[in-house]
């Protein structure tokens, strides 16, 4: 099994040019006060978007301490350590065994960890091409992270991800097939422990509103609107809100508001950027109005809610 790397790249992730990289490509450095970005590094260009392996085998990004975003989903399965987990803004103590999911855009760290034992599986949305719906119970997922596991649940999950380690290492005829099937299983699995609901095969409305949750979850800085939004997905502003309300029982412009709301509140927690450059970076030009519209949101003004946040890292 080759090498895996993870690169940076100071690209924000609505952009995703390149969710994978090749060796040796160089890595971009971060504006100031913005969060790293991490690439999946593959061994060629046809190769799959996909990387399985232990915390030592897939290398030291997969403990990395520092706050930081993936191009790609993570699902990690903790077998031992201590410290703490670091998704967003929720801490999670570790009692192993775990597993945890990861969506593109989050932001997470490992605090104080020691002695890390598992598995992490990395993949882009690409590799998901047989099972699309996939991306949704993912996005599901990622909304509470960090699940504790009874043995026999562990038990099962463990081998689920033994198989997957193995036919990786392999290589053999098929084994791209192989292994999407048996993610699929994995991902359809951590989903009932969750309780959340198997999604149907969209329909063309469904796969709008699809769309709009998966671009909404990327924080794409030029997509602040419902307008832009329905531009990019080549559909009416009208119909996109008949999609998403369907699909979602919201509306655009409040899942529109949500992402933004959390955006700024990683932002404001995660790195040092001024007030302004939070506002501009989650679309407002107006930081008077941004600080209006934070306050609404959360009930707190951008700088309570950093000091805050600072107190309980």
């Amino acid at each position: 099994m080759p090498e895996l790397v993870w690169t940076f790249t100071g690209e924000g992730l609505g952009t995703m040019r390149g969710t994978t990289v090749l060796p040796g490509t160089p890595s971009r450095t971060p504006r100031d006060g913005e969060l790293p970005m991490h690439r999946l590094e593959v061994p060629a260009p046809d190769a799959p978007p996909f990387a399985v392996g232990t915390f030592d085998t897939i290398g030291p990004m997969s403990r990395a301490s520092f706050p930081h975003r993936h191009t790609f989903h993570e699902i990690v399965h903790v077998t031992g350590g201590t410290g703490t987990h670091v998704v967003d803004l929720a801490r999670w103590e570790l009692r192993p065994p775990h597993l945890c999911v990861i969506a593109p855009g989050q932001v997470h760290h490992w605090d104080g960890a020691r002695d890390l034992q598992g598995s992490v599986l990395l993949f882009t949305d690409d590799f998901l091409l047989d099972h699309p719906a996939d991306r949704e119970l993912l996005r599901r997922l990622s909304e509470r992270p960090w699940l504790t596991l009874d043995e026999p649940t562990h038990a099962r999950i463990g081998g689920l991800i033994a198989e997957l380690h193995e036919e990786y290492r392999r290589g053999e005829a098929g084994v791209e097939t192989v292994l999407r099937a048996l993610l699929h299983v994995l991902v359809v699995r951590a989903a009932r422990l969750t309780a959340t609901p198997a999604a149907p095969p969209p329909a063309r409305s469904g796969a709008v509103a699809e769309e709009f949750v998966r671009l909404a979850g990327r924080t794409d800085h030029r997509l602040w609107s419902v307008r832009a939004y329905a531009e990019r997905i080549g559909v009416t502003p009208g119909y996109l809100t008949e999609a998403v309300k369907a699909a979602t029982g919201r509306t655009p412009s409040q899942l529109v508001r949500q992402a933004r709301t959390q955006e700024a509140q990683r932002l404001l927690a995660k790195t040092e950027l001024t007030v302004r450059q939070v506002a501009n970076r989650v679309g407002f030009d107006d930081a008077a109005y941004f600080c209006r519209f934070f306050r609404r949101e959360t009930g707190a003004s951008p700088g309570a809610f950093r000091r805050a946040a600072g107190r309980s890292q």
